[in-house]
């Protein structure tokens, strides 16, 4: 094919799909306006041609014109290259603000840990997130926790974020593990929302609640008794064997782990001072309960103010019937015989074994309520023996805490038939009577109740001479201290051991029993103590054999432990000597 016949038909085809107003204008026809189209903004660019063929269309209007149509083609916009912000003005004012107020957090966080610690810490920060509502209370009050909780990390680096705020919160906890920081940070919102929400304390371990008295390592009783005065060695020898009792309980572990310990408190012998004794001991130290108080006038007090408060009153130095309720008071307990008991024993035996009238006996009493009891029990012993018959009883009295006894002497004197005198009274009341009456009368029988304090009466006979000791009779409710039997022999073992020096001694010995029977009544408890249950534990105590010669038994509607009455008699040595009283 010639070039210029391929040249033709390529311009023919051209003009075939080309636009009307490409075409070449015919002859005779109007040339068409060339349309205007939109330019898109774009960067320069250098025009490149664009041919369609090996042979470019020369001379060719058409094919011109296309090449100059698609050269204005627009070209793609470069995106435009980054460049770094610049801080606005006065950023380095903000950040310096910025970490003032941080300093200023710190520092009052410092200062507040300091005052109270770091669990003083936690507990104003979950105050004031409990304060602030539940998990959808005001964010501000989040944010103002987060902001506390987060306030140290910005201090020590500004530069740092802190940690979130249940994390920082958590680690303030002393209870509380730390947790490891978060991978992803949350949302600020969610942050303020977490701190607000206090983290979950460790669930409370299950315990008793407090009991006065008693803590995780000892249980402590108190004890009112004379100190000082006439009748201090009673409550000094009772002090001595409640605590040989204990110290040997204490070697031997305790009860259930936990220490015996005993507070005492001087009343002098005196109803007037007992109250504010047993105050101190309940209000001040805090006792379990009371063991081991000395006498019934002061218990006359005592009793009353530890019914009111429900709290333990045992084994008291006294024989007093107001000890003995029927039925019994639910919160007293006694170990020893009573007085009535004691009397009732000694006027049988100077009846049926002496060969005594009742008419020959009379009775020197202190003149309270010990001495009442006392003589109580004396004349009901007679009237029992008399068949019920009403018999007058020859009382002669004396001063509590005195040893005046020159009134008791004179009303002796003016009754020639009195052969027997059971006395009721302390030991250096009882000496001073004996010292004064025995001269006149050498064939005279002198009795005493246990609470005379038997050891202490024979040192003050013994100082007056042997025939003012020899024939002496005191009633007892323990064992006699002379003895060999298994009890004995661990007591003095026990005083030996904590108490050198010391002699053995009834008095003694009665707080070191009554001391051992609450023991082993704690021993039944268990570890969680209260009085309630210690209630309990004593009144199931039945037929405890604790090597007496007795038995030891509580119930109900029996709070005595022993009923058991000793004869003792002093000899020219000063020493007692076991008597049959039947």
């Amino acid at each position: 094919m010639s070039a210029q016949s391929k040249h033709d038909r390529n311009r023919e085809t051209v003009l075939k799909y080309a636009p009307p107003w490409m075409r070449e204008p015919q002859d005779g026809d109007e040339a068409p306006p060339i349309q205007p189209t939109e330019r898109v903004r774009s960067a320069p660019q250098p025009v490149a041609a664009v041919d369609y063929d090996e042979e470019p269309f020369s001379g060719d209007l058409a094919i011109q014109q296309l090449r100059k149509r698609r050269s204005l083609a627009p070209e793609p916009v470069p995106e435009p290259s980054f460049q770094r912000a610049e801080p606005p003005r006065g950023g380095m004012f903000v950040r310096l603000g910025l970490v003032a107020v941080a300093v200023a957090v710190a520092f009052a966080l410092v200062a507040l840990m300091s005052s109270n610690g770091i669990g003083g810490l936690w507990a104003k920060l979950t105050s004031h997130t409990a304060t602030s509502g539940e998990l959808g209370a005001s964010p501000a009050a989040g944010i103002e926790v987060a902001s506390a909780a987060s306030s140290p990390a910005i201090a020590s680096n500004a530069s740092t974020m802190a940690p979130p705020p249940a994390v920082a919160a958590a680690a303030l906890s002393p209870s509380t593990p730390a947790a490891p920081p978060p991978q992803n940070v949350a949302p600020a919102t969610d942050v303020a929302v977490q701190a607000a929400a206090p983290a979950s304390p460790p669930a409370p371990i299950p315990s008793m609640p407090p009991v006065r008295g008693v803590t995780q390592t000892e249980i402590k009783f108190g004890m009112s008794a004379p100190f000082s005065g006439p009748a201090k060695e009673l409550g000094r020898q009772m002090k001595l064997g409640i605590e040989a009792a204990f110290d040997r309980a204490n070697d031997a572990g305790g009860i259930n782990g936990r220490q015996l310990r005993l507070d005492t408190v001087d009343d002098g012998y005196e109803p007037a001072r007992t109250g504010e004794a047993m105050k101190r001991l309940y209000d001040k130290d805090q006792v379990f309960g009371i063991i081991g108080n000395v006498g019934t006038p002061t218990a006359a007090v005592a009793v009353p103010f530890a019914l009111d408060r429900k709290m333990l009153f045992f084994g008291a130095f006294s024989g007093s019937n107001l000890l003995r309720r029927d039925p019994p008071d639910r919160y007293v307990f006694n170990y020893r015989a009573s007085y009535a008991e004691e009397t009732s024993a000694v006027v049988r035996y100077l009846v049926k074994v002496r060969g005594l009238k009742p008419d020959e006996i009379a009775v020197f009493a202190q003149q309270d309520a010990y001495g009442d009891s006392g003589f109580e029990g004396v004349a009901k012993a007679i009237r029992q023996l008399r068949d019920g018959d009403g018999v007058s009883v020859l009382r002669m009295n004396y001063k509590r805490n005195t040893i005046d006894v020159d009134e008791a002497v004179k009303q002796l004197r003016g009754h020639k038939n009195i052969k027997a005198v059971v006395m009721v009274a302390t030991y250096r009341a009882a000496a001073k009577f004996i010292e004064k009456t025995r001269p006149s009368n050498p064939a005279m029988i002198y009795t005493n109740v246990s609470f005379v304090g038997s050891t202490e009466l024979a040192d003050e006979l013994m100082l007056l001479g042997p025939k003012y000791a020899n024939g002496v009779i005191v009633t007892q409710v323990v064992p006699a201290v002379a003895g060999h039997s298994t009890t004995i022999l661990e007591y003095k073992s026990a005083m030996q051991k904590y108490f050198p020096g010391e002699a053995a001694s009834y008095v003694s010995l009665e707080g070191y029993v009554t001391a051992n029977v609450l023991i082993d009544g704690l021993k039944r408890v268990g570890p969680q103590v209260d009085t309630e249950r210690l209630v309990d534990a004593l009144e199931s105590l039945q037929k405890v054999d604790l090597g007496l010669g007795t038995p030891i038994t509580y119930g109900r509607d029996e709070h005595q432990a022993s009923h058991k009455v000793w004869g003792t008699q002093l000899d020219a040595q000063g020493h007692y000597q076991e008597i049959d009283l039947q």
